[in-house]
């Protein structure tokens, strides 16, 4: 009995905790130059993450010492950058569900640039001209700061009047 009332104390604070934090901010306000900066720092959290491997299986053999003269002239192994921390991986889930208020063809588009894939492999995989492309991102990147925003965009809304809109507000 006593168990429960501290187990349900405790939550009951924990949540009270989670009520009480503010919402979190919009990057940059919703500025879509921001934003592309934002979408790029969390892809590469996602290159960052552990391996899955299969569960199960593990390694009987005895690891193997290996002696100075063994590794003498051996190239050193690649640093790699530590896994990203519990608030990165939540940040990166929120920016990818961004993702999900585009078109499949924008939200690909953005995606790679956000990878840091040049505009020429882009413009090849899509079949279109450079232009094009980057007019696509211009307009993804505002349409999902549209809606960060909190505003609503009508489905007949033209590409065009969205990124004057966007344009005048981020000034």
């Amino acid at each position: 009995m006593a168990m429960t009332t501290l187990t349900a104390s405790a939550t009951d604070a924990s949540a009270a905790a989670h009520l009480s934090r503010a919402a979190p901010a919009l990057p940059g306000n919703g500025d879509p130059v921001v934003l592309a900066l934002d979408l790029g720092t969390t892809t590469g959290y996602a290159k960052r993450l552990p391996q899955v491997r299969v569960q199960g299986y593990y390694n009987s053999w005895p690891t193997i010492l290996r002696e100075f003269a063994d590794r003498v002239g051996e190239a050193a192994p690649p640093l790699r950058r530590p896994p990203p921390s519990p608030a990165a991986i939540t940040r990166m889930e929120e920016a990818l569900q961004w993702l999900r208020w585009l078109e499949p063809d924008d939200a690909k588009l953005v995606f790679m640039r956000a990878e840091g894939l040049q505009w020429k492999p882009i413009c090849w995989r899509f079949g279109v001209a450079l232009a094009t492309a980057k007019r696509r991102w211009q307009y993804a990147l505002c349409l999902i700061a549209w809606k960060l925003n909190g505003r609503f965009v009508h489905a007949k809304t033209s590409r065009r009047a969205l990124l004057e809109r966007a344009r005048i507000l981020s000034r």
